[in-house]
Formats: structure tokens, sequence, C-alpha cells
């Protein structure tokens, strides 16, 4: 038994999924040839392999083992008439029942609670197997998971009042005179019916519900081609939540430890919640989670709060939407998720992130505004008791202002700012030294850091490791998950060849991971520096210097 197929089969055993399935399906008079255990091994095969997920490819994936593994995973059996190599049918017979046993009774577009207990523990083995990195923040994203089945048509639209016809002015003859090719059409039966006129059908023989696909259904992506924002699919959203580094912690192989496809009739970040909720049942510990606003945007109660009250940071880009002064909580002025105080200049609280493009001269500006900005932040001085409610302290009394309402403020040095338009009739958060925020307040905008500050920058900067999850699950020099890799239809089925996929990657990512930790380590031995990988991306300042360097 070589290494690749001993790494897969540890990662089977130590998920215990196997036994689990095999208890579910049923049992017949003949023993199965090929158990759960050999069908995920055969599948991990063809995913380690780059290979397409069809059945096909599985069979022979498990017919290329040698001859002591077929033997050993009882690919060849004795059967009374001599030794019986496993043949495809019954690859495709045992995975039709476990894909049966793991769907939902009623499918809704959502896994089954048997399909998501499987995937959680694939690729936590999977994670387990190679090392858990020493991290406790993930990046979540999702992205377009398209089917094979082509999306139903729609049903034509028949016209409200209709033209009569000269035959629909004749009287009708009674329907026992007349033979059956000359009945309506409404009372003949559907087997008799032309398919274009049946009532489930859409007009051009094609039934409505033919559909290969039916928990599949209409969602959005970002689209490629010239001045196309973006374009409409058919298929299911698939999410991954990504191992990334701390944030003053040292670099570890990004792998995906969760995952989770859904219909696209269901939101992703509400969908997301139940996923986070096992994995703290698992003991597993989250401090920070990095999302884009595509998350964040949403309403708190589906996605902010239910992540807070699992005891878990934000670390969010925020929709513009959303960014800038809002609305006022006793006086103070709520902005980006925080409280500043009523005298905030409103240039500060206006700031917009920093461009992706920006000099050192604009970052250093951007940075020096966030820092005035924060000397007027409500500062919180409690942490979020049970119920979400915490203290927050006015800047004056904590000696970031000098402000009128406060006199022992005044005697701070002058490089503090001084307000000098206090309000005629101070607020609650001014008259007061510190003041309770419930936890409606900043509801959906509420993080771990300070936005647009640069500690905000440099944490959200992680957040690219939930991007290359997805491009190495799309590339196709390796395995390429758009459509037509997958050829087998259904929610079930997907999912559990998707897992495969992110297995594969794991793997891939791990080694790559130890193999460059192993080089730098030398290099470090020989007083070398780091390999860095060259920059790609070429500015339009490169381009003129290099087209007006001397030869």
């Amino acid at each position: 038994m070589n290494a690749e197929l001993a790494r897969l089969e540890a990662i089977i055993d130590t998920s215990g999924v196997a036994r689990q399935v095999e208890r579910l399906l049923p049992v017949g008079v003949r023993p199965r040839q090929l158990s759960v255990r050999t069908l995920l091994t055969g599948m991990l095969l063809v995913a380690v392999h780059g290979r397409p997920a069809h059945l096909r490819r599985v069979h022979r994936a498990l017919l290329q083992l040698t001859s002591s593994d077929q033997h050993r995973l009882a690919i060849i059996t004795q059967w009374r008439t001599g030794p019986h190599l496993l043949t495809y049918r019954q690859v495709e017979r045992t995975f039709a029942l476990v894909a049966a046993k793991l769907a939902q009774s009623t499918p809704d577009g959502t896994p089954s609670e048997q399909l998501s207990t499987v995937l959680d523990r694939l690729l936590e083995a999977s994670v387990q197997v190679l090392g858990e990195p020493a991290s406790s923040s993930y990046a979540v994203d999702w992205t377009d998971h398209e089917t094979w089945s082509r999306p139903p048509h729609k049903p034509r639209q028949q016209p409200d009042n209709p033209t009569p016809t000269t035959d629909d002015t004749e009287p009708p003859t009674p329907d026992s005179d007349r033979p059956d090719s000359d009945r309506p059409d409404s009372d003949r039966p559907d087997s008799d019916r032309p398919d274009s006129d049946r009532p489930d059908s859409d007009g051009d023989g094609d039934d409505d519900r033919r559909c290969a696909d039916p928990e599949a259904s209409w969602g959005h992506r970002r689209g490629h081609k010239p001045g196309q924002k973006d374009e409409a699919f058919y298929g299911y959203y698939l999410q991954a939540a990504t191992i990334v580094r701390d944030e003053h912690g040292p670099p570890v192989p990004e792998l995906a430890r969760r995952m989770l496809l859904t219909s696209c009739d269901h939101d992703p970040p509400p969908a997301l919640v139940p996923v986070r909720q096992r994995m703290t049942e698992s003991a597993i510990t989250i401090s920070d989670l990095l999302a884009d606003s595509g998350y964040a945007y949403r309403v708190p109660e589906h996605w902010a709060l239910p992540v807070r009250a699992l005891g878990t940071e934000l670390i969010v880009d925020l929709h513009p939407n959303d960014r800038g002064p809002n609305t006022t909580h006793q006086g103070a002025i709520t902005a980006n998720g925080r409280l500043y105080c009523p005298a905030t200049p409103r240039p500060l609280l206006e700031i917009s992130p920093l461009a992706r493009a920006a000099s050192s001269e604009q970052t250093t500006a951007h940075d020096h505004q966030c820092a005035q900005l924060a000397r007027y932040k409500l500062s919180a001085i409690t942490r979020p008791d049970p119920d979400g409610y915490h203290r927050a302290i006015c800047p004056a009394a904590q000696g970031k202002l000098r402000c009128p309402q406060r006199p022992a403020s005044l005697t701070l040095p002058y490089d503090r700012p001084t307000i000098l338009n206090a309000p005629e009739h101070p607020p609650a958060c001014c008259t007061q030294q510190t003041i309770t925020v419930p936890p409606s307040v900043n509801a959906k905008t509420a993080q771990k850091h300070d936005y647009p500050s640069p500690q905000h920058r440099r944490s959200y900067n992680r957040r690219s490791g939930a991007e290359r999850t997805f491009s190495t699950i799309k590339d196709p020099a390796t395995n390429d998950i758009s459509r037509g890799w997958c050829r087998i239809m259904g929610l079930t089925a997907i999912a559990m060849f998707t897992a495969t996929v992110l297995i594969a990657r794991n793997l891939r990512i791990h080694d790559t991971h130890a193999a460059r930790h192993a080089e730098n380590t030398q290099r470090a031995a020989d007083g070398l520096a780091p390999k860095q990988r060259k920059r790609r991306r070429q500015t339009t300042n490169d381009l003129i210097t290099a087209a007006n360097s001397p030869p």
C-alpha cells in the first residue's frame, strides 16, 4: 500500500463515517461486495488525481490499484464460480443507495442532518490527519456551483381572452358520438394527448418537471464577459470555512474545515449559522471570523447577532450603504459600527476605505485621519454581558479629548483635539461619564476593529484565504468544479464529491506549506532571507519606466 492510499484511508477511518453510513444501508441475502469505505476511497482517489467526478472514474481508479490492495479492499472477492472483479454496476448501485439514505426525505434545497454530519466528519478528519493548524481564525465565503442539469423551461403564457374562432361558434357534438381522436384534449387521457398540450408541459414537448436536478435553482454570480457585471446560473451555492493565520500568529496551511452546499433559493449567510453552531458543539474555538460585505449586509438577526452570541469576533468589509454616520444613541453618533462624540467632524465620520492602489503618502494620510477619528470614539469599558449589553465611556472623560463639558479634560495637553462647538443642550452621552449600549445599537456593523482603520485593514487582508480556497478547486490544472465536472444530479451526490475535492485540496495545500516551511528553514540556516514570490502585477509607472529605460 502506497503512502497516498494510506493517507486517504486514514482520513476515512478517522472520520468514522463509513461505519455510520454502512449501518443505514439495507442488508440483503447476499452481502454487498463494495463497502462504503471502499467507495469513499475510490472517490478520494479520483479527486486526488484531478479527475472529473464520474462514477466510471471511481470504478477505474479502484481497478488500477495493486492486486494486494484489491483483495484487501474486496475489489476482488471469491465467489462460488471463482474470483469476481468489481463491476461498474456495483459501484453505481452502492453510490445510489448511499445518496438515497443521506438525502432529505422531502428535498428542500438544504442538506439533511445525516449528510451534514458526514461532510463535517470527513473534512474534520482531513484536518486532524494532516495536523490541526495553530490558529483560531477562519475566513468564509461562497461561490457558484453549477449543476450539469439543464434548467426547467418556463411555461407558455396563455392569453387571458383568446379570440374565438369559427370552430368555437359551431354547436358542440356529444362526446359519446365523437371518436377519441376528435375529443377535446381536456377529456382525453394524458397518455393520448400530444406532449405540447399536456397540463404539465411547457408547450414545446418538454415537461417542466423533467428537470434532472429539481433541487437546484437559479442564482447569480459575477460575469466574466466584457461589460457584464453578473450573470444567472442554475445550480447551488457552495460555502467554505477556511483556516487562516491569527492576527499576530505565524503562517499556517489554509485548510478548508467545513463546507455547505445549498440551493440558490436559500440565502448563504443564514444557512451558515448552523454550521458555526456545530463547530462550537465540537469544541472548535473560533476567535475571528472574516467575511466580505455580502455577509455583513444581511439582517443582523440572521447573521451578525447569532455569530457574536457564539463568542466570535467579526472582521468584515461594510457595504457602502452601511458606511458613515447612520443614527444616534443617547446623543452619540453611530458610524461604521462604533459610537462617536456628537461633536465629531463630519469629514472624519465619512472616511472611506483605503484604495487598493494607494501610494505610501495616501496611506500615511489615511492612517492619520483614522487616528484622529479614534480620539472621538466612545470606547467600551466592559465586555458584553449574557444579554449583549455593555458600557461605553465618553472620550473626554477617558482623556482623549478636551471638552468644556468635562472641565478636567481642559487641563490635558493641546495635542488632543479640542471641542469648540459643544452642544447647547448636552445629551446623555455628554452629561454622563458612561452610557449603556444595548445589542441593538450597531447590531449589523459592530466588529473587532475600528472601520476603516489600519488595524482593520491588516486583519481583513487575511480573508483572501477564502478566495484562494475556491480558486484552487476551480483550477483546470488540478480540480475544476465548473459545469460538467460532476454529471450526477442531486444535492447529496454533488456535495459528497465536492467534499472529496476539498479534502484533496487540503492535502495539496498542506504538502506545499510543509515544503515551503522546510525550504525557508534551510535558507535561514544558510543566512538567507525567506524566499518571496515575485510581484506579477505591473503598474502604469512600471510600464513607463521599462519603456524609457536605457538599453
